[in-house]
């Protein structure tokens, strides 16, 4: 019986509970569906603002370094400290990092021997302590604010000579008057050879009456060696220097894409060497800005852009004393970013050693010119040829003034020859051929070496500072090509 009620009491929980189900209850609305992210849709994230382009501010292994010693230096030894100041600033991209006048220091690293043969012909012309071959290398750079910048360098060749700037002759438009474009750029000479000269007053370079002493005491038989003020090293680093970084503007980078304007100077120099005693028509010629081409405050053209040409004309020393010329033209620039531009640009200044008097054509072609002092040096071997013509010192002329005089002309005449040999033959050899012979060895010399011999080849040395003349060659579109005439038909 109370298994009956127990199995009575447990359907009617159950009917009790499927009734309740089956009455019309509302239901709860389904959840929604979690949206799908398509591929083309990322979760929404927070965007992060984009870093600006930065450029770094840094010299390349190789950048030069323009110094000019500031005081005359007498040679002792290596080890020597010397002393320089920039002559021109140096840049990183459109920056100022080493401003001009900043000091330099450094050192004679050796001081070069003297061959048997070379010492032995400097002594036959009176000539007893021949100039030594001087390697320096600078190590410091000492700012304005008295900051040290220790570098190390290496002086490329040609260098430690004092320098002057050789600028293009002034050209002429059409019937002898000048354009516009002619007239900018004489103006820009006339500006790049007043900032050389700017430049070289900070040097302490020697006045008149010193250099005329100097000469002096190098005539003596015996005499120190120096190092010039004002003589020019360039000194290429061999390890980066980095001065930080500049962000690139979007009106920087839309300004560098444009050309330069007609008739922009340029301040370049050259990495490919030249002389004239093997430059070739069309061998490829390179050189690179050191200094940016602004128009107004608008960057053109950054420091490192490159201009690249070819070596139009080239001839190098002949006999007679004709000198070597080169000219050149460069018609692609390249800025760093790889840009290329079809220019037409010419030398309208150059860097050259005193020495060297080269000069400059109104179209960028560079020679050397021989100096009119070479008329007086032979006319003077020409003059102490014809002293030692006098009359001969013999048994005739017993009077000492005679003899004196006598002995005076033959030793004039030896002047002209080897020095010492012929100072020495004319003073104590009573032979009036015999300064005749060494008058006439002198005059034939000197003749020989100002007038016949091959002249002097033109030399670019790396690094050589140039300044040009930029004009942007006009895109001329392609012809169009005609169809070719129809024949009629028979």
């Amino acid at each position: 019986m109370r298994s009956f009620r127990t199995i009575s009491l447990l359907a009617l929980t159950c009917a009790c509970t499927g009734w309740a189900f089956g009455q019309d209850v509302p239901s709860a609305p389904p959840p929604a569906p979690a949206p799908v992210a398509s591929a083309a849709e990322e979760p929404a994230v927070p965007a992060a603002q984009s870093e600006p382009q930065t450029i770094p501010l840094t010299l390349q292994k190789g950048t030069p370094l323009q110094i000019a010693l500031d005081q005359e230096v007498r040679i002792h030894k290596a080890g020597q400290p010397i002393h320089g100041k920039i002559v021109r600033p140096v840049y990183a991209f459109d920056q100022i990092v080493v401003p001009e006048g900043a000091e330099v220091e450094g050192r004679i690293t050796k001081v070069g021997d003297i061959s048997g043969g070379k010492r032995t012909l400097s002594a036959l012309n009176a000539e007893f302590t021949p100039d030594h071959a001087i390697e320096v290398e600078f190590d410091t750079v000492v700012l304005g604010d008295g900051k040290r910048i220790p570098v190390h360098t290496v002086v490329t060749p040609g260098s430690g000579r004092v320098m002057e700037f050789a600028k293009a002759k002034d050209g002429e438009g059409q019937n002898g008057t000048q354009g516009t474009v002619s007239r900018e750029i004489n103006a820009a000479k006339e500006q790049a050879k007043k900032t050389w000269d700017e430049a070289m007053k900070q040097i302490h370079e020697p006045g008149k009456m010193h250099r005329l002493e100097r000469y002096a005491v190098s005539q003596l038989p015996a005499h120190p060696q120096y190092l010039d003020a004002g003589a020019l090293y360039s000194a290429e680093l061999q390890e980066p220097l980095e001065f930080g970084s500049k962000p690139l503007t979007p009106s920087m980078a839309v300004s560098i894409s444009t050309s330069p304007p007609e008739g922009s100077l340029v301040h370049t120099r050259l990495l490919t060497p030249l002389t004239s005693a093997t430059a070739q028509a069309g061998d490829f010629v390179e050189a690179v800005l050191w200094q940016p081409l602004f128009d107004g405050d608008k960057l053109i053209l950054p420091e490192g852009s490159r201009l690249r040409g070819t070596v139009l004309q080239a001839r190098p020393a002949r006999k007679l004393h004709q000198n070597g010329q080169l000219r050149l033209v460069f018609h692609k620039l390249v800025t760093p970013d790889g840009v290329e531009t079809k220019v037409n640009a010419v030398i309208i200044g150059v860097e050259a050693a005193k020495s060297d008097h080269v000069a400059l054509d109104a179209e960028g072609g560079a020679e050397v010119t021989s100096p009119n002092t070479r008329y007086l040096s032979t006319g003077l071997t020409i003059a102490l040829a014809a002293a030692s013509a006098g009359t001969d010192g013999d048994a005739h002329d017993a009077a000492a003034g005679s003899a004196g005089g006598n002995a005076s002309n033959r030793m004039a005449g030896g002047v002209g020859g080897f020095k010492l040999i012929g100072l020495a033959l004319g003073a104590f050899v009573h032979s009036q051929p015999l300064g005749l012979a060494m008058g006439a060895l002198g005059a034939s010399r000197s003749i020989y070496l100002n007038f016949l011999a091959p002249g002097r080849d033109l030399v670019f040395p790396k690094n050589t500072a140039m300044d040009m003349d930029v004009g942007v060659k006009p895109e001329h579109p392609p012809a169009t090509q005609k169809a070719p005439p129809v024949e009629p038909k028979s």
